[in-house]
């Protein structure tokens, strides 16, 4: 199912990739949304492609975006999209950044898209169907034990004001795990638990556009979601714990 939302969104996300690679090292104007959060002249591009290549194909279907928000059409299927995943790391010059797109029909996360143009890594899955990079199939790893696991981890825009809990739940999983990693894409992240590259993410106040095609694709590579209360995951419940199944428990125990 869903294969021709598929194409599209694939073309869409390639597009939006080709305006980042050509902005790359290049950015001239940035806006501050708060202290730490960044918008560029780049998300505004590829987001401006992308909900033009969207209201072109599918003229019906709402739009949840992050600079532009919700457009609003009260259809029962939304594209929760984020044009530039990781704007810091972009205006700095950091090469791990990607496109998000996501197609939810009737509340549930069927389609999920994650492009890095500068690595030219394409990850994708459908509800049912597998998860691929590049075309092949990927899985989740076979970690059981936290003690062996590399993990990843972002911090939220706001960490100024509450760096304490926070920094307690990171050094708790620095001494606990193999290693934490922290490069600021949550789509990338989520991506590399499900290619096995990572055994688990976790982090705290995101937002829709951040998780949602990430998480279907962590799962329909095998792996688990919830909150980082034991929850069940929704990309609208403001926090994610992604890993292989085996060592859920463990993280949420570390988490307390």
């Amino acid at each position: 199912m869903y294969e021709n939302e598929r194409e599209i969104a694939s073309m869409v996300a390639r597009s939006a990739g080709e305006v980042l690679k050509e902005k790359f090292g290049k950015v001239q104007r940035i806006v501050k949304k708060g202290e730490i959060d960044l918008v560029t002249e780049a998300d505004i591009a590829a987001e401006e492609i992308i909900i033009r290549m969207f209201r072109d194909h599918f003229p019906k279907d709402n739009i949840l975006s992050e600079e532009a928000g919700a457009h609003d059409l009260s259809s029962h299927r939304t594209w929760v999209i984020d044009p530039l995943d990781g704007t810091t790391n972009f205006f700095h010059g950091f090469p791990f950044f990607a496109v998000s797109i996501a197609l939810e029909v009737d509340a549930k996360i069927v389609l999920g898209l994650v492009y890095n143009p500068f690595m030219d890594e394409f990850f994708e899955a459908r509800m049912g169907e597998g998860a691929f990079l590049n075309g092949r199939p990927i899985h989740v790893s076979n970690a059981s034990n936290l003690g062996e696991s590399l993990l990843a981890t972002g911090f939220p825009y706001d960490i100024r004001e509450r760096s304490n809990r926070l920094f307690d739940q990171f050094r708790t999983m620095v001494v606990g795990s193999q290693g934490v990693r922290r490069a600021g894409s949550a789509a990338i992240d989520l991506c590399y638990v499900a290619a096995g590259r990572l055994d688990g993410f976790w982090e705290e106040n995101l937002k829709p556009w951040d998780t949602a095609a990430g998480a279907v694709i962590v799962l329909e590579a095998g792996g688990k979601l919830s909150t980082c209360e034991g929850r069940a995951f929704t990309p609208y419940r403001k926090s994610v714990i992604a890993c292989t199944p085996l060592i859920h428990g463990d993280m949420l125990k570390a988490l307390g």
